[in-house]
C-alpha cells in the first residue's frame, strides 16, 4: 500500500526548505499579531481625537475580532476546497487593503468597517496557517512546531509595539495602520516564494497532476518521492462543513470550540484594554503601549515554553496548566498596582499563561482532524471562538461604563478560563 505524503513527512527529517516554510508561517502569524493589536496601540489617540466613550470604544476594539470569527469559519472551509496557499495569499491582500483604509478613516463607523474587513483576512489566514504548519511538520517536532507558529502572534505584536510606542507618542495613531499595511504587503512575495501547497491537501483533493506537484514539494523538502498516490479515503473529496459535527468529530468540535471561546473572552479583554487601562491609571499613552509590548513578549515566551512542556507531558495537560495560571494572573493584574514597573511585570506574566493556553488550543484543534477537514475544523473552532474574543473587549467596555472597577471586571471575565478548564477535562477523544 502506497504511503501518504503525511507519512513520508512524518518519518523524515526537517530539511532547510521545510524549516523555511515553517518559519514563514511564524512570520505571517507575527504579522497577524501586529495587525490585530494595532487598534489597541491606536486606541488612546482615537478616543482622544474623536471623544469616543468607553462602551463605544469597546466595540471598536472588537470589530476585527468579529471579522476574524467570520473569516476563520468561512475561509477555513475555502482553504480545504481551493488550497492553503491561494487562501493565504488572498487573505494577505484583504489585510493590506483593510489596514490602508483604516489609516484613512474619518469617523468611528468607517474605522469599524475597515477593521472588520481586516479581521476577515486575518481569520481566514489563521485557519489556513494552522492547517499548513501541521502538514509541513514531521511527527517528532509537531508538538513544538505548532506552538512556535502560534507564538508568532504575540511576538509580532511585541516587535511591532516597539515601533508603535514611538508612533503613538508622537501623536499620530494613523501611522500605526500605515506601518501594518506596509509590512503586510511585503510578505506577499515572500509567501509566493517560501510556502508551497500542502502535500496533504493535494493528496486529499487530487487536483490535476497531484502526484507531480506532491513530489515537487517532497523533493524541495529533500524527502523521498511517492511512486503513486495512496488509495483515496472514502468521502474525502466530498467532505463538508457538516462532517466536523459527525462521529467521531462531534465531541472534540464542541468541547474544543467551547473551551477556546471562553478562554479568549478573557484573553482579548486583557490585551485589548491594556493601553487604555494604563492611561486611565494616570500614565501617558506611551506607557500604555509599553506595558502592552511587555505583555506580548511574555505571551511569546509562554507559547514557546508550552511547546517544550507539551513534548514531555502532552498538549492537553500543558494547556490545562496554562489555563489555571491565566485565571490567577488576570485577577492579580486586576488589582491595578500603582507602580508602572509592577504593572508591566504582571502584564507579562499574565500574557505568559494566557497566550500559552491559546497556543495549546491551536495545536489541539490542528491535531483533532484529518487533512481534508483540518482547515475547516480549525477554522470553525478558532472562528466561533473569536465570538468570545469579540465579546471580551465589548463586555469590558459595558462593565466599565456601568461603574465596575478594574478588579471587578477582571474577576468576572477571568471566569472564562475556568470554564475552559472544565471543557478540556471533559475532552476524551482529542489527541495529546
Amino acid at each position: 500500500m502506497a504511503k501518504t505524503p503525511q507519512q513520508v513527512i512524518d518519518e523524515g527529517r526537517m530539511g532547510g526548505w521545510q524549516i523555511a516554510a515553517v518559519a514563514m508561517t511564524i512570520l505571517l502569524n507575527a504579522l497577524d499579531g501586529f495587525d490585530v493589536m494595532s487598534i489597541s496601540f491606536a486606541a488612546p489617540g482615537i478616543a482622544r481625537q474623536w471623544a469616543v466613550p468607553q462602551d463605544v470604544l469597546g466595540w471598536v476594539l472588537s470589530m476585527e475580532l468579529i471579522g476574524m470569527a467570520v473569516g476563520s469559519i468561512v475561509l477555513g472551509g475555502v482553504a480545504d476546497r481551493i488550497g492553503r496557499k491561494p487562501t493565504i495569499l488572498a487573505c494577505l491582500s484583504v489585510m493590506t487593503l483593510g489596514m490602508v483604509l483604516a489609516a484613512q478613516a474619518q469617523n468611528v463607523t468607517q474605522l469599524s468597517l475597515w477593521r472588520l474587513l481586516t479581521g476577515l483576512g486575518i481569520g481566514g489566514m489563521l485557519a489556513a496557517l494552522n492547517a499548513t504548519v501541521a502538514e509541513f511538520s514531521n511527527a517528532r517536532y509537531r508538538n513544538l512546531v505548532l506552538p512556535l507558529m502560534v507564538i508568532g502572534y504575540p511576538l509580532g505584536a511585541f516587535i511591532g509595539g516597539l515601533f508603535a510606542r514611538d508612533l503613538v507618542s508622537g501623536g499620530n495613531w494613523r501611522d500605526v495602520f500605515h506601518l501594518g499595511a506596509g509590512l503586510t504587503a511585503l510578505t506577499i512575495p515572500l509567501t509566493l516564494w517560501l510556502i508551497p501547497e500542502s502535500p496533504g491537501w493535494l493528496a486529499a483533493r487530487r487536483p490535476a497532476d497531484a502526484l507531480g506537484r506532491i513530489n515537487q514539494v517532497l523533493a524541495r523538502f529533500r524527502l523521498p518521492p511517492l511512486d503513486a498516490l495512496p488509495d483515496p479515503v472514502a468521502g474525502q473529496a466530498k467532505a463538508s462543513f457538516a462532517e466536523i459535527f459527525s462521529s467521531p468529530y462531534l465531541q472534540r468540535t464542541v468541547l474544543l470550540t467551547l473551551a477556546y471561546l471562553t478562554h479568549v473572552t478573557a484573553y482579548y479583554y486583557f490585551v485589548k484594554w491594556i493601553p487604555k487601562i494604563i492611561v486611565d491609571l494616570g500614565f501617558d499613552p506611551g506607557a500604555g503601549a509599553g506595558v502592552l509590548t511587555q505583555a506580548m513578549l511574555g505571551g511569546a515566551i509562554g507559547g514557546g515554553v508550552l511547546g517544550l512542556l507539551a513534548m514531555r507531558i502532552g498538549m492537553r495537560k500543558a494547556t490545562l496548566a496554562a489555563l489555571g495560571g491565566a485565571f490567577v494572573m488576570l485577577n492579580l493584574f486586576g488589582r491595578g498596582d500603582p507602580d508602572l514597573a509592577m504593572l508591566g511585570l504582571l502584564a507579562a506574566v499574565t500574557a505568559f499563561f494566557s497566550n500559552a493556553a491559546a497556543v495549546g488550543f491551536y495545536a489541539l484543534l490542528a491535531m483533532a482532524y484529518p487533512p481534508h477537514l483540518r482547515a475547516t475544523g480549525t477554522g470553525f473552532g478558532i472562528g466561533f471562538g473569536r465570538a468570545g474574543a469579540a465579546l471580551g473587549p465589548a463586555m469590558a467596555g459595558m462593565l466599565f461604563a456601568g461603574g465596575l472597577d478594574l478588579g471587578g471586571v477582571s474577576l468576572i471575565i477571568s471566569l472564562g478560563s475556568l470554564l475552559a478548564i472544565v471543557a478540556i477535562m471533559l475532552l476524551r477523544s482529542a489527541k495529546d
